[in-house]
């Protein structure tokens, strides 16, 4: 497998002030993609619980930008963590802190600063939510360890980046419903199916320095994974939408995401890490798909 990075140099980035760069590429400003995929599980409980359109609305932009944040907060965190490993690693040693672009002190005043942007955010919600949002940091900074000690870091990084989930349905009408669970369970199992395509952008380089990944342990039965996670999500989704009450438009326009996985399931090559890459971006247009599809369902 070739050496590979996703870091981008390139574009806006380079017409940046020098010494914004390092940081802009520890937050993974320049790689947007993770905060999409971050604010996607609150976008749809959001959605799911049918508040009030102004009410929604003022909900969706909180969560987008505190998405944003929270991702950097996270990147910034797992990058403290690993920094010596990623050295070791082709696609992630030019990040920041493991090329010494960025010192332990630089980054930790970042990571305050991102935290302290993310409070204001968080304190605009009610107080149910906000005690989710306050938990959520537990599971944030843990993450890192998890590709340590288990082989199914994957699914440590769906329980987390699917947090959204929960949160949003409980900022939005302040319930805790069976939708939501189902609505939960369905993001980790599609974080856990796609982060799998994205390890395995890693995964000769991760058994070298001994980091353990879902894309190792199924290797070569990667598609077969990614059938059930996927199949499993949209079951998930339509046991949500069924508790929830939605109507035919739901059911039907799922049919569109469902489309999507199945391209990234029939589509992947596990040796190939920009079409890993690629299927692994191809989850933005996804999760909007089921936004798409719940707003349908309330037609």
């Amino acid at each position: 497998m070739p050496s590979y990075t996703d870091i981008r140099r390139g574009g806006w980035i380079a017409r940046l002030p020098p010494a914004w760069v390092p940081y802009v590429h520890l937050a993974r400003l320049d790689r947007p993609i993770g905060g999409w995929l971050l604010f996607l599980p609150g976008l749809w409980s959001i959605l799911l619980a049918g508040a009030p359109a102004g009410r929604s609305v003022w909900l969706i932009l909180l969560f987008l930008v505190g998405s944003f944040l929270m991702r950097g907060a996270g990147c910034v965190v797992n990058d403290m963590w690993d920094r010596d490993m990623d050295r070791k690693v082709a696609r992630t040693a030019g990040r920041p802190l493991a090329s010494g672009a960025v010192r332990m002190r630089g980054a930790g005043v970042f990571l305050l600063a991102l935290l302290a942007a993310s409070l204001v955010i968080l304190l605009q919600l009610d107080r149910a939510a906000q005690l989710l949002g306050v938990a959520s940091l537990l599971l944030v900074a843990s993450y890192p360890l998890a590709k340590r000690v288990t082989w199914w870091p994957q699914l440590m990084l769906g329980v987390t980046f699917g947090w959204g989930a929960p949160m949003g349905y409980v900022a939005a009408n302040g319930a805790r419903e069976a939708a939501m669970l189902a609505l939960y369970g369905a993001a980790i199992l599609w974080i856990l199916g796609y982060d799998t395509i994205y390890a395995h952008q890693d995964r000769e380089d991760d058994a070298l320095v001994g980091v353990r990944s879902t894309a190792r342990l199924f290797a070569g039965h990667t598609r077969a994974f990614l059938a059930v996670c996927y199949g499993a999500t949209l079951g998930l989704l339509a046991v949500a939408g069924g508790l929830a009450g939605l109507g035919g438009g739901f059911y039907a326009a799922l049919i569109l995401p469902a489309g999507l996985l199945a391209w990234q399931i029939c589509r992947i090559d596990i040796d190939d890490p920009g079409l890993c890459l690629r299927l692994f971006q191809l989850n933005r247009e996804t999760g909007l798909a089921v936004a798409l599809a719940i707003l349908l369902g309330h037609a």
